[in-house]
């Protein structure tokens, strides 16, 4: 962690107040709910929380541990003095008047340690790729269930369980099971719609482990297609494979979604894929960079990001195949493995 801190200093010319509780984590490995990091980049760093954390606060390697009163930034509003950055999108607003009603000069700053998680190195890979590994395989143990007849939310339930039984801390978000016409929106809740026969279901799923996330999405087919939903499984097949086969360090965000895009567009689907192609992912399910064509990132070796082209039929059904992967010298290493070719159920 300390590496992580002097990365950090490294990049600052004031001292920067972290309130993030994933960037605090991040910097220190200190986990609660109420928590904020002073990182100075000529001195020392400061770690600020409450009583009810101080005990474990003192046991971190590398900062000095500050007990405060429960209203933290309060506290620190009437402790800190001087020039101060702060991560301006973690602080509201009614707590950034609080934070500079002590006479703090206050200096706003966005996505200085978003940059620094973005590469991740090769423990955390590891940690991914076991939590990608243990959610692949429950989402296996579920496709040889019977899922026609059941509801969404009943199977979106069940491989919440299967995911803890393959070593899972928690999921990563809340799963996403949506079957027929419920799968043409793309970040839909499970409901109690039942699974019918000839259809697609959309499965979007991850495990939390060690704090890190995965992210998947695979879309099994409940036996003989109609031809339209076939032909959205193959031009999103293509697509996806395109992109993996085609992403490389260095490229832009906009440009790496372009390569899924245009094969999309291609196949006369362009208008029904209206998402980006992917995002990071690491201690939060979302993350930099983004790969979209509003991104303005710029893809590093080290970067954990999803590939996840999507098409979207009102009315019909819809699907999105996503693999989560490791950005390489040499282009992208895959950290999920489920096929990727269309799947039955029964």
């Amino acid at each position: 962690m300390t590496a992580r801190l002097d990365a950090l200093r490294a990049r600052l010319t004031e001292p920067l107040l972290v309130t993030n509780l994933v960037n605090v984590r991040y910097l220190t490995g200190f986990e609660s709910s109420n928590a904020a990091l002073l990182v100075d980049p000529g001195g020392e760093t400061q770690l600020f929380t409450d009583f009810r954390y101080f005990e474990t606060a003192e046991s971190v390697a590398g900062v000095e541990a500050v007990q405060t009163k429960r209203a933290l930034v309060r506290d620190l509003s009437e402790r800190l003095k001087g020039t101060l950055a702060f991560e301006a999108d973690a602080i509201p607003y009614s707590q950034y008047q609080v934070l500079g009603s002590g006479g703090l000069d206050l200096v706003p700053t966005t996505g200085v340690v978003e940059e620094l998680r973005a590469v991740k190195d090769e423990g955390e890979i590891e940690i991914i790729r076991r939590a990608a590994l243990g959610a692949d395989r429950a989402f296996e143990a579920l496709t040889a269930e019977v899922w026609i007849g059941r509801s969404e939310r009943e199977l979106a339930w069940r491989l919440h369980q299967l995911m803890h039984a393959h070593g899972a801390d928690d999921v990563s978000f809340e799963i996403s099971v949506a079957s027929g016409t419920n799968a043409s929106k793309p970040h839909t809740e499970p409901t109690d719609r039942i699974v019918e026969e000839h259809t697609l279901v959309i499965t979007d799923w991850g495990a939390r482990l060690d704090g890190y996330c995965s992210d998947c999405t695979r879309t099994p087919a409940t036996g003989d297609l109609p031809r339209e939903l076939r032909r959205a499984y193959d031009a999103c097949l293509e697509a996806q494979l395109a992109a993996v086969d085609g992403i490389r360090p260095g490229m832009t965000g906009v440009e790496a979604d372009a390569l899924a895009r245009s094969v999309i567009e291609e196949r006369g689907y362009g208008a029904r894929f209206g998402h980006g192609l992917g995002h990071g992912v690491g201690l939060a399910i979302h993350e930099a960079p983004r790969l979209s064509p509003e991104s303005t990132d710029v893809l590093e070796v080290g970067n954990v990001v999803t590939v996840e082209p999507g098409v979207y039929l009102p009315g019909l059904g819809g699907v999105r195949i996503e693999d989560l992967a490791v950005v390489r010298e040499d282009g992208l290493e895959l950290l999920t493995s489920f096929p990727k070719e269309l799947t039955h159920v029964s």
